[in-house]
């Protein structure tokens, strides 16, 4: 969010119960983010589940994590079902979209998210904030794949990298996470970071 839309929500919103989303983070937690949905369209996906989890200079807080599920979306077929193995049967407890955001809100607040293919995830969010609060995610992002980038453009400019979430794990000498589960991906996304801003970048090998 640049400047003119954050001095934007803040007029909009100065006497909402959520102003202070709007107002420049003043602490030193992230958090980590991931989101399961119905498809690879961000501007037609719907939510299945939200996981979360902060981060507090080189610990990741999973005992503080968050790992939401909502209402089967109308959306939910057999094709997304094989990707996150999430059913029908298994959303019926399930939160309405506006209460599982107002936890969400809750819990990030307006720290800094981290995530993987972050952008994918908050593209998500924003259409659901937008249609239930009328204002999108203020939070800056971290992309850790971007991070990852840029430390092996360091080493070895212009090479070719392998930038899935398992190589970049394995690399980094990190657990390689079990795929499609948000609260996983979100763990893993936390300690690439982690890794990363607090680590030594270990040497790249062929194999």
């Amino acid at each position: 969010m640049n400047l003119l839309q954050r001095l934007w929500y803040q007029h909009q919103f100065k006497h909402s119960p959520y102003h202070a989303l709007f107002e420049r983070y003043q602490g030193d937690e992230l958090v980590s983010l991931d989101c399961e949905t119905t498809s690879l369209d961000p501007h037609s996906a719907e939510l299945v589940t939200i996981a979360a989890t902060r981060i507090k200079a080189n610990r990741i807080l999973t005992s503080q994590s968050l790992h939401l599920t909502l209402q089967p979306p109308a959306s939910l077929d057999s094709r997304s079902v094989t990707v996150h193995r999430i059913r029908h049967q298994d959303l019926q407890q399930g939160l309405e979209a506006k209460q599982a955001l107002t936890q969400l809100l809750a819990f990030i607040g307006n720290r800094p998210l981290v995530g993987y293919h972050i952008r994918y995830d908050k593209t998500i969010l924003d259409r659901y904030f937008q249609r239930h609060f009328a204002f999108a995610l203020p939070n800056r992002l971290i992309e850790v794949s971007h991070l990852y980038h840029q430390r092996l453009e360091r080493l070895l400019p212009n090479a070719y990298y392998d930038l899935s979430l398992e190589a970049i794990s394995h690399h980094l000498g990190l657990p390689v996470p079990e795929r499609h589960d948000a609260l996983q991906d979100a763990i893993a996304a936390a300690l690439i970071y982690v890794r990363l801003k607090h680590g030594d970048m270990p040497m790249l090998t062929s194999s």
